[in-house]
C-alpha cells in the first residue's frame, strides 16, 4: 500500500521542489531556497529528494553549513508545513535532523490527495531500472545493516566517505544523467497502482513532461543550482487549478 498524504482543506498552494544539492560550495543555491521559502504563498512546501549533495547521518547538523540549512528550514516551517522525502544523495537523514528542521518525513513514494486530484509523488532514483549497478548499491545502502554499520564510524570518516562519493559522482555525472531515465513500464504500474494519472519526480535532472499514454504521464522537476552560470531550478506549485512550472 502506497502512503498518502490528504492536503488539509485551508491550503491552497502546493510547492514540490528537489536536486538542490546543497553544500558549502553552492551558497547562492541555500540564499535562493531561504527566499523561496519566505515568499512563496504556498502553504506547504514538498522536498522530493537530494536536497543535501551529500549526508552521512544527523550529527553533522551541527556542522557550520550544515546548521545554516537546518535554521533556514526551521525558520520556514514556523510559517509553512515542510515534508522531506529522500533521494538517493541524503537517504541518511533521520528523526533527529526532521524534528530540528520542522519537517515531517515523506516516503517514497507518497500519494497527495489534494485539490480534489490524486498526485503520485517519488524522488525517481528507484523507478531507473536499467542501472544495474546503482540498483545494487542502492540495496546495500538502504539496508538497515550497513547504514547501522556505516553511522557507528567516526563522522570524521564518514564525511571522508561522503567527499570521496561525491568527487566520484561528479566525474562521472554528465555520463550518468545522459543514460539514465525512469522505466515507462514501472511508473506506469505504480501510477495504476496508486490510482493517480501524474507522477511528479526528480532525481534526473531533466525537467519536461513525459506522456505514458493510457492518460498517464510524468512530470519531472528540475535540479537547482543557483550558483551555475546561467543559474538553473524550478518549482511545481499545485492549486485548485492544476499544475503549474514556476523557474525560479
Amino acid at each position: 500500500m502506497i502512503p498518502r498524504l490528504a492536503a488539509p482543506a485551508d491550503w491552497e498552494h502546493i510547492d514540490l521542489l528537489s536536486d538542490l544539492h546543497l553544500g558549502p560550495d553552492t551558497p547562492g543555491t541555500l540564499v535562493r531556497l531561504a527566499r523561496h521559502l519566505a515568499g512563496t504563498p504556498a502553504q506547504a512546501v514538498l522536498l522530493l529528494g537530494d536536497i543535501f549533495e551529500v549526508w552521512v547521518g544527523d550529527d553533522a547538523r551541527h556542522e557550520p553549513f550544515e546548521a545554516s540549512v537546518v535554521t533556514t528550514l526551521r525558520e520556514a516551517s514556523r510559517r509553512k508545513a515542510l515534508f522531506f522525502m529522500p533521494g538517493n544523495r541524503d537517504f541518511l537523514v533521520g528523526a533527529d535532523l526532521l524534528a530540528d528542521a520542522g519537517m515531517a518525513a515523506l516516503p517514497d513514494p507518497t500519494v497527495l490527495d489534494a485539490f480534489g486530484r490524486r498526485w503520485l509523488l517519488a524522488h525517481g532514483d528507484a523507478q531507473c531500472l536499467a542501472d544495474a549497478g546503482y540498483r545494487a548499491w542502492r540495496a546495500t545502502s538502504r539496508s538497515p545493516a550497513w547504514q547501522a554499520d556505516f553511522l557507528a564510524k567516526p563522522l570524521a570518516d564518514r564525511q571522508a566517505f561522503g567527499r570521496q562519493a561525491r568527487a566520484q559522482s561528479r566525474a562521472s555525472q554528465a555520463a550518468q544523467l545522459m543514460g539514465m531515465d525512469l522505466d515507462a513500464d514501472a511508473c506506469r504500474a505504480l501510477l495504476r497502482e496508486a490510482g493517480a494519472t501524474t507522477l511528479i519526480h526528480g532525481h534526473t535532472h531533466r525537467p519536461a513532461e513525459h506522456d505514458l499514454g493510457d492518460g498517464l504521464k510524468r512530470v519531472v522537476l528540475s535540479d537547482w543550482d543557483l550558483d551555475a552560470t546561467p543559474p538553473r531550478g524550478d518549482v511545481i506549485r499545485l492549486s485548485a487549478t492544476g499544475l503549474q512550472r514556476l523557474p525560479l
